[in-house]
């Protein structure tokens, strides 16, 4: 009688599990794009700053980057004579959830205005470190997604919708933008509609409950009209790994002006101190408080801390979270310097745990400083969705977003065990973040999940199959390599895909990248980042 799967050797196991997760991704990609693809052509390397957007000073005159409904219906009412200069394609539009009864949909004509409901931007990959179920969708991934909607990403309008009124629509909004930029989508054809269809639904634009025959379709379906292959921009450098953050970690926790990097921890002031600071609903939120509240681990994670230098702006300061509408460009710009915000339910300011860990609002100027790049992050960079817009598209600061965020950096503990009682990270990593963070010492009280394949076997136990612990294994985050030279896979995968012949560096040139006219897997379960 063969030896049952969960009773072979924890080498055995561990080797064949890792095994079976790498066949099984690799599996989810799918088979290469079919579609054209001039792989001969020259492929452009973008420097972060070439990727920027940068909206007007009246987000109405926005013909990319964030647009308001008066943009948008201009277009949809005669697409043929308003759409932007250079676009030559359709105008294509993602909600990311349906809206309210009477506005559940933006209304198109489905000749060459289209409207979809699609928020489907992460997947499960495996950085070189760590497998992780909230990352950048793969090339396949997108291109099936490009082939479903009959999208040509070298002539169409892409505007990515709020839809539905909740913060996780907001989050996707963001993910919408990043997924296509980061593929190489001009920032000339990408817009952000400003505002959710509830609150847009006073305005003159049109809304329909029922789009083609009832259901959300189109007569474009399943047409392959291009590939990512086509666009000659590699814009992988949006994309921040734990090793680009390591690389840019300051000296001590403070406030680090004039080293040319800012880092932005967009979840609450408790996720970020690890509940030793909270902010004073007395002063209306403009102090902060001392607290003694137990520490909440998301996720199940091994510590709660934020990586050394990074300063905390919870995401929800930068827009009226009722209507989904952002602060007008001088608020977000006085913001992101320091200065409170006006939001009605935070007044919150950027915050820093300072050298003596007494968490305070750094002030106005110590925050942004000119010429520096901005890293994005929060449990599972979602909410990072958010900032990464106001800062990327609305304000044009350089940003990258540290995608697999706070699952990934805490569950990096050496001499921690899950509650199986086996080890999260062995002694001696050079992938262990604890002292790279701050605070120390807010761990976990034997409630942590399985972070390897023998955790989760231990987790599962005899009671199942392969097949069941494969499953458990891709909805949780799994440390792959401990001992990984580099944690770069993933762009240097996306990089491959597009299989240039030539690549070139960009220097002076924008192609691919962002205008100063702007006014450019698996599904998931509910979003763990929270709202």
């Amino acid at each position: 009688m063969e030896t049952p799967f969960w009773h072979k050797s924890k080498t055995t196991l561990y080797t064949s599990l890792l095994l079976s997760l790498s066949m099984a991704l690799a599996g989810c990609m799918g088979e290469d794009s079919k579609a054209r693809s001039n792989s001969s052509d020259t492929i452009v390397v973008n420097k972060i700053a070439d990727i920027t957007n940068e909206s007007k000073d009246n987000y109405d005159d926005n013909v990319n980057g964030l647009i308001t409904h008066k943009t948008l219906k201009k277009w949809i009412d005669n697409w043929e004579a308003n759409r932007p200069a250079g676009i030559s394609g359709k105008l294509v539009i993602f909600q990311q959830a349906e809206g309210p009864a009477g506005a559940k949909f933006i209304k198109p004509n489905n000749k060459n205005v289209f409207t979809y409901v699609e928020s489907g931007w992460l997947e499960t990959r495996d950085d070189g470190v760590m497998n992780v179920p909230s990352m950048i969708v793969s090339g396949p991934s997108i291109d099936r997604l490009i082939r479903k909607y009959g999208i040509d990403v070298n002539k169409d309008m892409i505007v990515c919708a709020q839809g539905g009124s909740s913060a996780g629509n907001y989050m996707n909004q963001g993910r919408c933008w990043f997924t296509f930029s980061y593929w190489g989508v001009p920032q000339q054809q990408i817009a952000l509609l400003n505002g959710n269809n509830t609150h847009l639904q006073t305005t003159s634009l049109a809304f329909t409950d029922v789009l083609v025959d009832g259901v959300n379709a189109s007569p474009i379906i399943n047409q392959q009209k291009s590939s990512v292959k086509d666009l000659k921009a590699d814009n992988t450098v949006l994309y921040a790994s734990v090793e680009d953050v390591i690389n840019v970690l300051p000296y001590a926790d403070a406030p680090n002006a004039g080293t040319g990097v800012m880092l932005w921890d967009a979840r609450s002031i408790g996720e970020y101190s690890g509940y030793t600071a909270e902010w004073d609903a007395a002063t209306e939120n403009t102090t902060v408080l001392n607290t003694t509240s137990p520490a909440q681990l998301p996720n199940r994670g091994a510590r709660q801390s934020h990586p050394r230098g990074a300063l905390n702006l919870q995401y929800t300061n930068l827009m009226d979270m009722g209507t989904g509408i952002y602060h007008n460009k001088k608020t977000l710009w006085n913001i992101v310097r320091g200065q409170a915000s006006p939001s009605h339910a935070e007044k919150q300011s950027f915050v820093s745990g300072g050298i003596d860990g007494d968490y305070q609002p750094v002030q106005f100027g110590n925050a942004y400083q000119e010429g520096d790049v901005i890293y994005h992050y929060c449990e599972t960079s979602m909410r990072a969705g958010v900032t990464i817009i106001a800062a990327g598209v609305i304000l044009g600061i350089p940003s990258r977003l540290y995608d697999a965020a706070m699952v990934e950096w805490n569950s990096l503990t050496s001499g921690t065990v899950d509650h199986n009682g086996v080890a999260l990270l062995p002694a001696g990593s050079i992938w262990d973040t604890e002292l790279l963070s701050a605070p120390q010492g807010v761990y976990s009280a034997g409630t942590i999940n399985p972070r390897s394949a023998e955790g989760w076997a231990q987790e599962i136990g005899g009671t199942t199959t392969a097949d069941d612990v494969l499953e458990g294994l891709l909805k949780s985050p799994l440390i792959t390599d401990a001992f990984a030279e580099h944690a770069n896979k993933i762009p240097e995968e996306d990089k491959a895909y597009k299989q240039p012949k030539e690549v070139a560096e960009n220097g002076s040139s924008n192609q691919g990248g962002g205008s100063s006219q702007s006014g450019g897997g698996s599904i998931l379960p509910p979003n763990p980042c929270g709202g």
